[in-house]
């Protein structure tokens, strides 16, 4: 069974005139799976992992995360959703300034009623697995980009979700720490993360399995 599924996906604004932003798009995306969208400014890639994510409902068509159809669920529902099994790493990092690794991850654990004191220890765990175990008490702001965008995979991975949304990962990075969280990215799907990765960049595409190019709202 697809961990996600999207069947015959509209996303239109209104206004005058309508845009529509997705056009009919059908996709599913296995347990396991490392997959890349990818395409142009304005192509509808973000509208496409707000979807996908969660974070906005279609106009029309079904979309379906970990068996849940988010039409049929509450706002308050598909919120517990996101956090239960949902992670998102984003360009930008959004880490908490004046906070260290340790607890910047342990953030992400907040709406899943983990205790306190659980909530370190598996941020511990994840900021190991991302390689940070010897930076967890630094502050983020004392961190490199790299570090922190590797404090914002930990982040993401710490509850073991469903699916990791990667929304442009290397966008703010120089090119060798570019490659260091690709390899990053391919190790944790090796390990089993399913992971769907939004990017405007070809070459970073080619270095996953799968590939699905967008244009204009729709799938090529």
């Amino acid at each position: 069974m697809p961990v996600l599924r999207l069947r015959q996906v509209h996303k239109t604004y209104p206004g005058p005139p309508p845009v529509e932003a997705i056009r009919g798009v059908d996709l599913d995306i296995d347990p396991g799976e490392m997959v890349a969208i990818v395409g142009p400014s304005g192509s509808g890639k973000t509208t496409l992992l707000h979807l996908m994510g969660g974070l906005d409902r279609p106009s029309s068509g079904l979309v379906e995360i970990n068996g849940v159809d988010v039409s049929r669920v509450s706002d308050r529902e598909l919120s517990g959703l996101r956090a239960a099994k949902l992670g998102f790493v984003f360009q930008e990092f959004f880490l908490l300034a004046g906070v260290t690794a340790l607890d910047n991850v342990a953030q992400g654990l907040v709406y899943r009623a983990v205790p306190p004191r659980d909530r370190r220890k598996l941020a511990a765990v994840a900021l190991e697995k991302v390689g940070l175990g010897d930076r967890m008490t630094h502050l983020s702001t004392r961190l490199s980009g790299g570090e922190r965008q590797r404090v914002g995979i930990a982040r993401a991975i710490v509850g073991d979700p469903a699916i990791v949304f990667a929304d442009e990962p290397t966008g703010n990075l120089d090119s060798v720490t570019s490659e260091e969280i690709v390899r990053l990215l391919l190790d944790l799907n090796a390990g089993g993360s399913t992971i769907v990765v939004i990017t405007h960049d070809l070459d970073l595409a080619s270095r996953f399995p799968r590939r699905v190019s967008m244009r204009d709202g729709n799938l090529l």
